[in-house]
């Protein structure tokens, strides 16, 4: 069993012990939470209430992403350079690139 965390609930005085694989939960906000059953043929159908909050029909394609023991079940974009526009801005310093072209040449 994992290390356990004491967490407030919404209710004030109210108390409960999660074990930190749980915490998760009460820290994202989440649009669904079902189950699923892997079967004999290593399938699982995405729940409705899932599959609902996600705006995903038949046929539509999804992104399965593993993070460490956590499996994360994504719509997948329809553009990638649009997904992933942004990510780097605020990494570099704001002339870093600038300056690194100008040692090149």
């Amino acid at each position: 069993m994992g290390r356990r965390r004491l967490v407030q609930s919404a209710a004030p005085g109210a108390s409960q012990r999660i074990g930190s694989g749980q915490l998760l939960y009460f820290l994202v906000e989440c649009k669904a939470m079902a189950t699923a059953t892997l079967s004999s043929k290593n399938q699982i159908v995405i729940p409705r209430e899932a599959r609902e909050a996600l705006g995903v029909k038949a046929g539509d394609q999804l992104l399965v992403v593993v993070q460490g023991d956590s499996v994360v079940v994504l719509q997948k974009p329809k553009s990638y350079r649009a997904a992933i526009r942004g990510l780097g801005r605020g990494v570099y310093p704001r002339d870093y690139l600038k300056k690194e072209r100008q040692s090149w040449g």
